[in-house]
């Protein structure tokens, strides 16, 4: 699934990165970047309620390319600007992060654990 698909089944809006294409095939939903950093690089989508640039961060160390904030969280301009410059999505929506994960699970989108 591509990050559009995403965007549209969780009534989001796609900041950061606009035109990735990448397949999207599984998720980790976690606010604690401590678990994030333990994904090891084969996670595709983090979702999250955690809203600042140590999100951005933690993505990119753990080599995640979409991001889903959750709960009405929206990126700030210092989060933009480095997702862009990492080819990191950002998705915005003002769905609970368990509403979130149970919406793409049931579209295919597999959990990590």
């Amino acid at each position: 699934m591509k990050a559009k698909e995403i965007a549209e089944l969780l009534n989001g809006k796609i900041v950061g990165c606009q035109d990735s294409q990448e397949e999207l095939t599984n998720a980790f939903s976690s606010d604690l970047m401590s678990d994030v950093l333990r994904l090891g690089g084969e996670c595709s989508l983090l979702i999250t309620g955690l809203c600042n640039i140590q999100t951005i961060r933690t993505a990119e160390m753990a080599m995640i390319n979409t991001i889903v904030l959750a709960r009405g969280k929206t990126a700030d301009e210092e989060m933009i600007e480095h997702a862009i410059d990492n080819d990191i999505t950002i998705i915005e929506t003002e769905f609970s992060i368990f509403k979130a994960s149970g919406i793409l699970y049931n579209h295919g989108i597999k959990p990590m654990y």
